[in-house]
């Protein structure tokens, strides 16, 4: 990690974490082998927006679209869809899960420590619901199938070590 290069090996700073763009319609940080070298270095994943900005929440469908601009990535509402109803089959599979906790719950099971967002004290104990139990390999698989790798905007590193 070139991060963690300048900080190390130049200044004797060693770099406790990182904090990146992570979640089933941003996966890039674990394809392009961030999550991996992070670990190999003992340097924790922060993961923000591991909801998507609200789209991997069950919230919103093609007829009951988010307001104001969530526009994330290329994935088209009828992918998201598709997304969040393997989510639900998969939530119900594990005890009546939500789709939110299983989003939360494959960023746990991929290496890194989610930090969505909560509004109410509903939602803050939705997503503690995340903890507790474990996708399986193959679960994961489907919906990292489902998902997105994602890409960069010029403000973001690439996620690619």
């Amino acid at each position: 990690l070139p991060i963690y290069d300048r900080l190390d090996k130049a200044h004797g700073i060693p770099l406790a974490s990182n904090q990146v763009e992570l979640s089933l319609l941003r996966q890039l940080p674990v394809s392009g082998g961030l999550l991996r070298e992070s670990r190999k270095l003992g340097v924790g994943i922060l993961a923000y927006s591991p909801l998507a900005m609200g789209r991997l929440t069950g919230k919103y469908s093609k007829e009951n679209k988010p307001s104001g601009s969530r526009f994330f990535g290329k994935a088209s509402p009828e992918q998201v869809q598709a997304l969040v109803t393997k989510m639900k089959d998969i939530g119900d599979a594990h005890g009546g899960k939500s789709v939110a906790q299983v989003a939360l719950n494959w960023v746990v099971c991929e290496g890194a420590v989610p930090i969505p967002g909560a509004k109410n004290a509903r939602q803050a104990a939705d997503n503690a619901g995340a903890l507790g139990w474990e996708l399986t390999a193959g679960e994961r698989a489907e919906l990292a199938a489902l998902g997105k790798e994602g890409k960069t905007n010029p403000w973001q590193h690439d996620g690619k070590v």
